[in-house]
């Protein structure tokens, strides 16, 4: 029989105790105690028990070797040890490189993942707070967050380690809905570790060729999902989805008028954008980023549903060429921010193409349903796009941060980008230049940011993510259809009760939801499902605390 794995730990012992859970932290102490070697379980023990970020000193025991151990803490009888390491004698340069540091240095990173699995097990446990909330007064003065001139030891800063995570919003929490980008898969974490252990830069293929190349076939992946022929493309993994929105933008420019890379917007007309009024506030900032302002970006009403009306996007754009402007770039959303509504692609493709104007879709939140044969068709008529932004880690539910902009025509994102530096980028290395992906960006040194989501994709597989999305849309369905009959639900749209309650979330910690206004409409919530660890029970259980919380309201 297969193992269970991590998450069992502690089943076994729990069976005949009605009143633990084998889920919470002191009953998964008692079994990684026994289960885990080398003091790990024991260590574990100690830290799921951790109260303020202070020093606390124990009396050491002898261990049955004769070595000095200590107690693990646990707070509760058990035959817990740990090793003593005294790195309140320890200071950084004691760790590698430094002479003999390597055995110091295992020690110490040991004490740090201990840290971190410790605050991972707590994370997914519901008993525990998804966040213990202090105003930003309160949490400067209740610890020293100050940066000093001397050195501090290496228990300081594993205390800082502990603060840190203790003070954390707990993203990964089965009840925390406040942002897009929620959840803690774990092999995406492996490879966010073994990412900053590699610690190189994604500019030549000389410094990172395995990197490289998995940005290639994942790219070429993702192309081909969104329908482009062959997945035959351009594309690039950039610091979020608001930067991608902006490389769009910057290539549609060029594509129209390439002689404003070397002498700027006096060389051009008065270029003018169009976007949803629902849409993503990053495409604004683009155009005044790149000195077009935003005067020229023309917001395109919106229906009931947040969608995009293409017939006034055509009014618009035979408005501003009457007007003597030059419509060069529209931009359509798939998963508005708000609303979570799909502009009509095809409808918005046939008027980019009648006008000659460059289509781009904003799918940093709906982009990841072209994994699910359930719910691609929202997005029918991106294949007509010539560039996509695609965030992988919103729904997809890769850590941060994970942003790809996918580009249609091959190589105008090196001709719009490149600046040829010799000391990087020589025309005379022994293999494909075309791997060193560096001046195409507009970037120098760039993050590696492919391998979680590469990774994820070689664990999960294409239907894998197909089911964890299907999952987030099953259960957004199932709130909807929870509350839309449900008395009192309209009370949100009364402008003040969303914020009063979010706040009294926020200081109780049991779970966290967004809330906006949009348009006329003033403050209500907005429910975001993107946590793989999220139930039915966890959507009961908000609407539940929405109603506990609101009820003298």
């Amino acid at each position: 029989m297969a193992s269970h794995g991590f998450w069992f730990l502690g089943a076994e012992n729990a069976s005949g105790n009605g009143s633990q859970s084998p889920n919470t932290p002191r009953a998964w102490c008692q079994a990684a105690a026994q289960k885990f070697s080398g003091g790990i379980g024991s260590k574990l023990c100690a830290l799921l028990n951790v109260g303020e970020a202070e020093k606390t000193a124990q009396a050491p025991v002898k261990a049955e070797d004769g070595s000095t151990a200590e107690s693990c803490g646990c707070n509760k009888p058990c035959n817990c040890s740990k090793a003593t390491v005294c790195f309140s004698d320890l200071y950084a340069t004691d760790l590698l490189p430094a002479l003999n540091g390597d055995a110091k240095t295992m020690n110490f990173l040991q004490e740090v993942v201990d840290i971190m699995l410790a605050y991972i097990v707590e994370s997914f446990d519901r008993s525990t707070k998804v966040i213990d909330f202090h105003y930003p007064n309160e949490l400067l003065q209740r610890n020293n967050w100050e940066l000093s001139d001397e050195p501090e030891t290496l228990d300081d800063i594993l205390i800082s380690c502990r603060a840190t995570l203790k003070y954390a919003i707990k993203t990964a929490h089965p009840r925390y809905f406040n942002q897009l980008s929620t959840g803690l898969d774990m092999v995406g974490l492996a490879a966010d570790w073994l990412t900053s252990t590699a610690n190189t830069n994604m500019f030549t293929y000389e410094v990172a060729p395995v990197f490289v190349l998995l940005e290639y076939v994942t790219l070429k992946k993702m192309r081909e999902i969104i329908g482009w022929q062959e997945g035959h493309g351009d594309g690039i993994f950039s610091p979020g989805g608001a930067i991608s929105n902006m490389y769009a933008m910057l290539l549609a420019r060029y594509k129209m008028f390439p002689e404003v890379k070397e002498k700027g917007m006096s060389s051009v007309p008065r270029l003018v954008a169009f976007t949803s009024e629902h849409s993503h506030f990053s495409i604004k900032k683009g155009a005044a980023a790149l000195g077009i302002g935003t005067e020229s970006v023309i917001c395109i009403k919106a229906d009931e549903r947040g969608k995009m009306i293409p017939s006034d996007l055509e009014r618009r754009i035979v408005e501003a060429k009457q007007k003597g402007y030059v419509p060069f770039f529209v931009s359509a959303t798939a998963g508005t921010t708000v609303y979570g509504a799909f502009d009509p692609l095809m409808a918005i493709a046939d008027i980019c193409k009648k006008h000659d104007i460059w289509m781009h879709v904003d799918g940093a939140w709906g982009g990841s349903l072209l994994m699910s044969r359930k719910h691609r068709w929202k997005l029918n008529g991106v294949e007509r796009a010539n560039s996509m932004t695609w965030n992988p880690h919103k729904m997809m539910a890769v850590p941060l941060q994970c942003s790809a902009l996918l580009v249609r025509e091959e190589g105008l994102m090196q001709s719009c980008n490149q600046m040829q530096a010799c000391y990087l980028f020589q025309q005379d290395k022994q293999y494909d230049l075309s791997y060193d992906t560096g001046d195409k960006a507009l970037q120098c040194g760039r993050h590696v940011d492919i391998f979680k989501l590469w990774l994820m994709w070689r664990a999960k597989g294409t239907i894998g993510f197909e089911a964890q999305i299907d999952k987030c849309l099953e259960l957004s369905e199932y709130l909807y259809n929870k509350i839309k009959d449900r008395e009192g639900y309209e009370m949100v749209f009364d402008g003040k009760v969303a914020p009063v309650i979010k706040a009294r979330m926020m200081e109780y910690g049991t779970t966290m939801v967004s809330y906006q206004p949009q348009g006329d409409k003033v403050n209500f919530f907005r429910m975001v499902i993107s946590n793989p660890a999220a139930t039915f029970e966890d959507i009961d259980f908000l609407i539940e605390e929405i109603e506990r919380l609101g009820q003298d309201l």
